[in-house]
């Protein structure tokens, strides 16, 4: 194991039972169908939480190229790791697309809805207006890396020992993506990760999905630009504070 290789296996993780929870509630037949919204931001947490307790003790569990870049915005991370970290993490980001449509593949088959298979995969806007699309993607990335610069480790007695944690320290980030799920994520279902969407939207094109659409490229952008910008906005402004 090395920082490339547990940000490939961590991002893999992630999209695995990430995009997963999402073909278990959509997906016709299967045990967890229509199980809805609370269950799918659950699922993304704890998906969340299994790469990070993965990744973490190895590469600092960015899986996700808007850490990566706010942390080297803000000098916590060498900028001339990122791109090793931004590859790992994408090809990470299509094989555990590629084992979901695996696990569900029969399931896929049996939805006849159109379009439906695609939010397996990736991201699209519940109402498409690219302007307040891009907002809801920046918006949910800027509270997601402000609120990594702030996550403390546990500290014992008036002389504040830090206490190690271990994988319990990885439940804060959790509980962040869960927030942002629960209260930012229905309008664009909250990619807040230009891999979680671009990685699973290049493994649907280039699967034998019957009856697929064309993957939208058209809206790709707005996943990648968005959590781009607010990662900067993010850092740029935990750089100001801590000045």
């Amino acid at each position: 194991m090395n920082p490339i290789v547990a940000e490939f296996i961590g991002t893999m993780i992630l999209i695995l039972l990430g995009n997963g929870v999402v073909a278990n509630v959509l997906l016709k037949d299967t045990k967890g169908n229509n199980s809805g919204w609370i269950v799918i931001t659950t699922g993304w947490a704890l998906a969340v939480f299994a790469g990070v307790i993965i990744a973490g003790p190895y590469s600092g569990a960015h899986l996700n190229p808007a850490v990566t870049l706010g942390l080297a915005i803000a000098g916590k991370f060498a900028w001339a790791k990122v791109p090793g970290f931004v590859l790992a993490q994408l090809l990470g980001a299509m094989a555990g697309a590629f084992l979901v449509f695996m696990m569900y593949k029969d399931h896929f088959k049996l939805t006849k809805v159109p379009g439906l298979e695609a939010a397996c995969f990736y991201t699209s806007p519940a109402i498409k207006n690219p302007g307040l699309n891009i907002l809801s993607e920046v918006l949910g990335t800027f509270v997601l890396i402000l609120a990594v610069f702030y996550i403390t480790g546990g500290e014992f007695g008036e002389a504040r020992t830090p206490i190690g944690l271990g994988s319990i320290g990885a439940i804060p980030v959790a509980f962040i993506v869960w927030a942002i799920g629960l209260s930012l994520g229905g309008t664009t279902g909250y990619a807040i990760n230009p891999v979680r969407d671009l990685g699973p939207r290049i493994t649907h094109a280039l699967l034998p999905l019957q009856g697929k659409n064309k993957s939208d490229w058209q809206y790709a952008w707005v996943p990648i630009v968005g959590p781009v910008i607010g990662s900067a906005i993010a850092a740029g402004l935990y750089l100001i504070l801590s000045a």
